[in-house]
Order: structure tokens, then sequence, then C-alpha cells
């Protein structure tokens, strides 16, 4: 079993107006255990309902994937809370941590990455150790000039085939890739800026725009 240090706990709202909050925590080949509406954790397989108009479709090593009414929804292990938005635009809702950043694990293409959302960068930027683990061959980009805290540093615009948070996907989206002083990559404006954003307590709720 996988047990994430904070679950990853997802809303669903069907078009009956049924909502149910899911916490994945744990997952096996073809099973899922999940906590439904904060009852006791339990065991299903891929194929079962889990919830009125809610069915486990598909199980992965980080996700699971549901079908809410009709509509797909995939949940990663992380720090974030999925949600199907009444007016059927994906959303994301991020819960913060105990430092009040919002961390969130996400793909870049195609691949798991966590992620800081921070609205002070312009672009999505990458750690060049991910940039490597993800495929992405940066020294091919744009060369350019990064102002630091600890001073001016290189780093090289890419263009990302595709970022995913939760049920959000931006496709052909702009990034740098940094070699020095970037910890964890940081979900910037090239995405944020297409999102409409919502706060709420120590919670952040993102909505697709286009």
């Amino acid at each position: 079993m996988r047990l994430p240090l904070s679950t990853a706990i997802l809303l669903l709202c069907t078009s009956l107006a049924h909502a149910s909050e899911i916490s994945v925590v744990g997952l096996f080949p073809g099973k899922a255990v999940l906590v439904i509406d904060g009852k006791a954790p339990r065991t299903y397989s891929v194929g079962n309902t889990v919830a009125p108009e809610i069915r486990l479709l598909e199980v992965d090593q980080g996700s699971a994937t549901f079908d809410a009414g009709g509509r797909r929804q995939r949940i990663d292990l992380g720090h974030h809370v999925n949600r199907i938005a009444p007016s059927g635009n994906a959303s994301v809702t991020l819960k913060a941590d105990h430092r009040g950043h919002f961390m969130v694990q996400g793909q870049i293409n195609g691949g798991m990455t966590r992620m800081l959302v921070d609205t002070g960068a312009s672009a999505i930027a990458l750690p060049a150790g991910d940039a490597r683990r993800l495929g992405i061959d940066y020294r091919r980009g744009q060369p350019i000039q990064i102002n630091t805290a600890n001073g001016v540093t290189t780093g090289w615009m890419v263009m990302l085939n595709s970022v995913r948070i939760g049920d959000i996907t931006v496709n052909q989206i702009e990034g740098v890739v940094q070699e020095n002083g970037l910890p964890f990559a940081l979900l910037g404006m090239s995405f944020l800026k297409r999102m409409e954003m919502r706060r709420d307590g120590d919670e952040m709720t993102l909505t697709k725009r286009y």
C-alpha cells in the first residue's frame, strides 16, 4: 500500500447534484483504498461504484481515475483537491501546507513533478535535474539571464508539451529551466494566467478559463 504524508481529497459533483468527498489513502494493482465522506477506509476494485454516480475506472502507481456521471476525473496523490465545476470547466482546489505554501503534485510532459504555486514567477520554472528527468533537452532552448536572490544566473526558455494539475491540462506552455538556485519547480504565470484564481482561507481554487 502506498500512503502519502498528506492524503489527497477528491470532491466529485455529478449532474444529479450528488457530492462525495473521497480520500485516496492507498493504491494496489487494480484496487484503491478510499475514505468516503469521512467513513472508515474501504478497498474498491476497478469497476466498483464507490458513491452515487461515481465509479472507479482505473488505478496506476500514483493516481486513481473515476467516472463521475459520465465524466472522467483523475486524482493524483498529493496536496490538492479536485473538483468538477458546475460550469463544466475543469477545476482544482489546493490546500496550503503548514507554512502557507501551495504545493501541488502535477505532470509535465507526462512525468510526475512537484511544484510550488508562485504568482511572482512569469513562467513555469524547472530545476535542470527535473528537466533532465522529464526528457527536456533544455539547452536547445533560448538562453536568458535570470535575476535571483543570489545574483544573475543563466536559464533556458523552452516549450512544454503539456502541464497537468488534477483535471486541468494546458498544452504548449512556456517554461524556464534553471541550472542553479532553484530547489523545486515553480507553477508560474504562464500556467496561472489561464486560470480563474480564488482564495478562501487555506484553500486556493483554480478554474481553467481557456
